[in-house]
């Protein structure tokens, strides 16, 4: 039988707690989320884009959300000395764009790592602690990690969306 994306039973979010609850919390939830969108798919199933001309796929939101979650927690918070998983200069959009050969089980084990990673990273560091970020018109802002949270949630909420409409392209199912 074929490799299958695994089943996931997600977590309520915090319905009480301190900052740092609700927004780990949610956070959660919505790593979840993707996960189930995913659920009990083929690997085939998730290269399935959702609508030409978008070759946007589940798998391609897994691989960019295991991109991203290194990039906010570990390299730019934490300040680690990572690669990128999926995006090497020779293709910068390579989370997305690459996923005809990609190997669904090792990509999900990746991004399973990479959230555990990130949860680790974020562990140590306050919510006001800050690091700079330097913009794409070249201007240079201070973020603080709670910012990063609070994008982290939004991005996945976003994807999530996404998810919604290409799992029910996939094979009709709907909510979660």
């Amino acid at each position: 039988m074929a490799w299958r994306a695994p089943d996931i039973s997600r977590k309520n979010e915090p319905y009480v707690g301190d900052e740092r609850t609700m927004l780990e919390g949610w956070l959660d939830y919505h790593r979840d989320t993707l996960l189930l969108k995913c659920a009990g798919l083929t690997p085939a199933q998730l290269k399935t884009p959702s609508v030409e001309p978008s070759n946007l796929t589940l798998l391609g939101l897994v691989r960019h959300m295991a991109e991203v979650e290194r990039w906010w927690f570990r390299i730019r918070a934490a300040g680690q000395q990572l690669d990128s998983l999926y995006c090497p200069d020779a293709s910068p959009d390579g989370d997305f764009d690459d996923v005809a050969d990609a190997d669904a089980e090792a990509d999900f084990a990746t991004y399973a790592a990479e959230v555990e990673a990130a949860r680790q990273a974020a562990a140590g560091l306050s919510l006001d602690q800050t690091f700079s970020r330097s913009g794409r018109d070249g201007s240079t802002d201070d973020i603080n990690i709670r910012w990063v949270c609070v994008h982290m949630i939004e991005e996945y909420a976003r994807l999530n969306g996404h998810a919604d409409l290409i799992r029910e392209r996939v094979d009709g199912v709907t909510g979660a």
